[in-house]
Parts: structure tokens; sequence; C-alpha cells
């Protein structure tokens, strides 16, 4: 049996959140590493920073489980605490999405 072929496809997710830039750099770092944000993180931090929706509504609004939600948000959070902290660049990347 080959793995993949036992998991589960990708979910295609809500995405209504579009952000006005795809990369933010830090100042002042030379040669600074970088930190890839998918969009779907980018929305659940939309959602539940910038809203202000609890997680069962963000993700009923994202199409995708709670237990997923919660995933996605816990990376995109460590994602940005790493960038901020380290001085990282950090870039929006598209992925599986359906834009509204």
């Amino acid at each position: 049996i080959i793995l993949r072929d036992i998991m589960r496809p990708p979910i295609n997710k809500t995405i209504c959140c579009c952000p006005r830039a795809n990369t933010f750099t830090p100042s002042g770092v030379s040669n600074p590493k970088e930190v890839n944000l998918s969009c779907e993180e980018v929305e659940a931090l939309d959602l539940k920073n910038n809203k202000g929706f609890d997680q069962t509504s963000a993700s009923k609004e994202m199409g995708i489980s709670q237990s997923t939600f919660q995933r996605i948000l816990s990376s995109a959070c460590q994602k940005m605490s790493d960038a901020i902290v380290n001085g990282k660049i950090i870039n929006i990347k598209a992925s599986n999405c359906n834009k509204e």
C-alpha cells in the first residue's frame, strides 16, 4: 500500500481575505531568512484576530472542521512569531483555495 493512496485529498477552503501585499520584509536585517504563509493561514488570522470570529464560526466560514481551523491558526501564529522575533521575511503563498 502506498501511503498517498490512503490519504484524504486536500479540501478546497473558502478564502475571502485578499492581502494588499504578499511580502513583508524587516528593516535593518541583512540576509534575512523567509517564512511562507499560505492563503489559508492568512484567512484564519484575519477571521480570528481582525474580524473577531470564534473558532467554530471561523471554521464554518472557511468550510473546514474546527480542528483543521485550529491547526491552520496555530501554524500561522507560530510562523508570524518566528518572523517577528527572528527578523524574517514573510511571504504569502496561494494554494488550494476557492476565492470568493
